[in-house]
């Protein structure tokens, strides 16, 4: 659906991204993560041709000639863009006229939408009169409207309550089964493991992980311990021998460990009454800071680079 070769992008003399691969399947959920600054956004202007690259090749649907007002295509950006002065039904059969839909298609789809995200009684409201989360679900559904065969977002979660982040969730799965394929960037690592067939990290305008969560997290290896004592015991303030990078969660203590995980539970009982202990894989949550934020245990690690293969 999407390939990107070796795509370069420079703003003065910074450089945005850099030589970057990408391989989108047809019908797949496609996650792209990375810190702030690191070139997501630009990569997904430039797979809408909102922007050029500077060198290497875009292809959308098979072709590389697609333009940015393409009717197959939906975009979410980050910066929400309404008419903050028009009316919320009205405002979405605008949207829908702009990619190819007749007026009366578009009001009954609108209609249809917002029965289901419960907006109904705000159709004839001005969106400034609207709430933060409302006007998000209004973009959502202008996004969606046409119902287009790529769907981009851009954080398309970032500011809702559990309860809308749920409901956007089922929809997207919903497009998914119909045939929709979606690429969305974000910072929410749990709904990326969650929904992502295939998850790409961006780091410094390079590609740094690419593939699924399964082989991401098989790169890594277990080397992590999840641990919950029934007391206050502080595994922070003196870490079991041959544990590193200890991480309060709350109930839970969790952290890299080298050596033998049966020598370390020997430990680990001795100081309090343990009531979980478990090696795991990490979190993509644990791997995304071990690149965006490495200490010195992580600097240079040679997965890091296979992982970018």
């Amino acid at each position: 659906m999407v390939e990107l070769e070796q795509v370069t992008k420079k703003f003065g003399g910074h450089l945005a991204v850099d030589q970057f691969d990408l391989q989108v399947p047809e019908g797949s959920i496609f996650g792209f993560i990375g810190p702030n600054g690191s070139g997501k956004t630009t990569t997904l202007r430039m797979i809408l041709r909102i922007i050029e690259p500077d060198s290497g090749s875009i292809r959308v649907f098979g072709r590389a000639g697609h333009i940015s007002a393409n009717n197959a295509i939906g975009y979410l950006p980050e910066e929400r863009g309404l008419y903050r002065k028009m009316t919320v039904l009205r405002q979405l059969v605008y949207f829908g006229r702009l990619k190819g839909m007749g007026g009366r298609e578009a009001r009954q789809a609108g209609l249809e939408w917002l029965e289901r995200l419960e907006l109904v009684p705000w159709k004839d409201k001005k969106l400034e009169t609207l709430s933060k989360g409302m006007s998000q679900k209004i973009q959502f559904i202008a996004t969606i409207l046409a119902r287009p065969r790529l769907l981009i977002l851009d954080e398309p979660f970032s500011g809702l309550d559990p309860v809308n982040l749920e409901i956007i969730r089922t929809i997207l799965l919903e497009l998914q089964r119909e045939g929709t394929t979606l690429i969305f960037s974000t910072h929410d690592m749990h709904t990326a493991e969650q929904l992502c067939d295939t998850i790409c990290m961006i780091y410094k305008g390079k590609k740094v992980l690419d593939g699924t969560l399964d082989n991401i997290q098989a790169t890594y290896g277990q080397d992590t311990l999840r641990m919950r004592y029934r007391d206050r015991t502080d595994l922070a303030a003196s870490p079991l021998e041959g544990t590193s990078q200890v991480r309060n969660l709350g109930r839970f203590w969790e952290m890299r460990f080298q050596g033998e995980p049966h020598a370390i539970l020997r430990k680990a009982v001795q100081r309090g009454q343990l009531d979980h202990f478990e090696v795991i894989h990490p979190s993509l949550h644990d791997i995304f800071v071990r690149i965006a934020q490495p200490g010195p245990e992580v600097t240079g690690e040679p997965e890091v680079e296979a992982s970018g293969a």
